[in-house]
């Protein structure tokens, strides 16, 4: 016991990954300025450092890749296919299992669902981007019970009433609770029934590892943006078969080995995964971009971020449970995890404009909405939008005692400013902060997903 005690005090400390933008400043709807508080990072995540520092490194460099006898295209070619070995590392792939870079887990979840050679199952817990992408080829959705025992059972008899199903397609963390499902005994439930599983990973990717391999699952889909990345790309990787056997995700230059024209038809001869689905110029930035996170994130990803986060979720719901009127959602009774991700209603103040007043007052940023994950605001919180926490690495303990404070003032005597629904949002009225800071004039945005 001593020895392990000491082995526990002694192991050399690592620091976390440094994040983009960490001292940002905002204003304030009373003129001051202050920190930014970033609690959003389900949504998305600021680039790291290191991120950041890479991309700029390779920018002098940057070229078109694959078919270049150009310094830069070789460059860029060898470029983009570290990354790949880099993200199957990190994802811990298997030898044979290909990496193909999307736009992001949507993408890569279409990428998939078009290679799928059969019914696809879902939970009713899924983002929209696992609830939707399966509609063309056949889909049924389990609802989930109140525990995650009795979902598994839910599962297991929907797959052996139905023997038919080809792919269990599965959240490995909850975007709106940050509740986490067991992957590794989805894997058994699937196999068993014949069935292959793809895994949802952008909401689990940032906070645990993942184990591609280590589960058993086929397939994985993930984003950039969700791991400090955000230079627009996303990988699905998995099992080659099904890939090399489907029509390509995007026809073109790059997919291709051969092209003919045989009378009025194109008759071609497509290569197999991935570059079969990667018609076009790729975006080597964000390959490249990605890779980078995931080296970074590699070394930390088991220990560190994990610990972080938990140290930093017990002290939110500590604090949320002091606040008068606030509920928090949840979907089973028996969640093994979570991520630090925690979505609420507070009392009876619309989401909206909690979120408003969070960020205008108090230079704090949450997400408000139903997350794009309406059927599970159904059965969470009645159909109702609600407000979501997410922390991520650049989250320290006075940015979760902010928020606790400024929830507490909220729900005693409201937001000290006035607001109203502009363009379809709750926003300060007036609003004399400076929305413009790069010089290029403001437009109000399109409400939508987050994936």
């Amino acid at each position: 016991m001593t020895a392990a005690l000491f082995h526990e005090t002694t192991r050399p400390a690592v620091e976390l990954p440094v994040v983009a933008g960490a001292e940002l400043t905002v204003p304030l709807v009373d003129g001051g300025r202050i920190r930014y508080c970033d609690l959003d990072s389900a949504a998305s995540t600021p680039a790291l450092a290191a991120v950041a520092a890479h991309v700029e490194q390779v920018l002098p460099y940057y070229g078109s890749v694959h078919r270049g006898a150009g310094y830069t295209s070789r460059v860029c070619t060898s470029l983009l296919e570290n990354a790949r070995a880099d993200v199957a590392r990190f994802v811990r792939a298997r030898p044979d299992d290909v990496v193909v870079f999307t736009r992001n887990t949507t993408d890569a979840l279409g990428l998939l669902a078009g290679a799928v050679p059969g019914p696809t199952v879902t939970l009713d817990l899924e983002h929209h981007a696992t609830l939707l992408a399966w509609r063309r080829s056949g889909h049924r959705v389990v609802p989930a019970g109140a525990t995650v025992g009795e979902t598994l059972d839910a599962l297991r008899a929907e797959l052996a009433a139905r023997p038919d199903t080809a792919l269990v397609a599965v959240t490995g963390a909850s975007n709106v609770t940050g509740e986490m499902l067991p992957v590794a005994e989805i894997v058994a439930i699937a196999h068993a029934a014949g069935a292959r599983v793809c895994v949802d990973a952008a909401q689990l990717a940032p906070h645990r590892r993942l184990d591609l391999a280590g589960w058993g699952a086929d397939y994985l889909a993930l984003s950039g943006h969700k791991i400090y990345a955000p230079f627009g790309a996303g990988v699905l990787v998995g099992r080659p078969d099904w890939l090399d056997a489907a029509q390509p995700h995007l026809a073109g230059g790059g997919a291709v080995r051969s092209v003919a024209v045989r009378g009025d038809r194109a008759e071609v001869g497509w290569l197999p995964a991935p570059q079969r689905h990667e018609g076009g110029t790729p975006n080597v930035l964000g390959a490249a971009a990605l890779a980078a996170s995931c080296r970074e994130l590699d070394r930390v990803i088991d220990d560190e971020v994990p610990a972080h986060e938990r140290a930093l979720a017990a002290r939110l719901h500590a604090g949320l449970t002091a606040v008068p009127g606030l509920r928090t959602l949840s979907i089973f009774d028996d969640a093994p995890d979570r991520t630090a991700t925690v979505s609420f209603a507070l009392g009876d103040l619309p989401a909206g404009l909690v979120a408003a007043a969070l960020s205008a007052e108090y230079g704090i940023g949450v997400r408000d909405g139903r997350f794009c994950a309406h059927p599970l605001l159904d059965r969470c919180n009645a159909g109702d939008d609600a407000v979501r926490v997410s922390l991520g690495l650049r989250t320290a303990e006075s940015d979760v005692d902010r928020l606790v404070e400024a929830l507490g003032t909220l729900a005693g005597s409201g937001p000290r400013w006035t607001y109203a629904i502009v363009d379809g949002r709750w926003a300060p009225t007036p609003d004399p902060r400076p929305l413009d800071p790069f010089g290029l004039g403001e437009r109000p945005g399109l409400p939508g997903c987050d994936r």
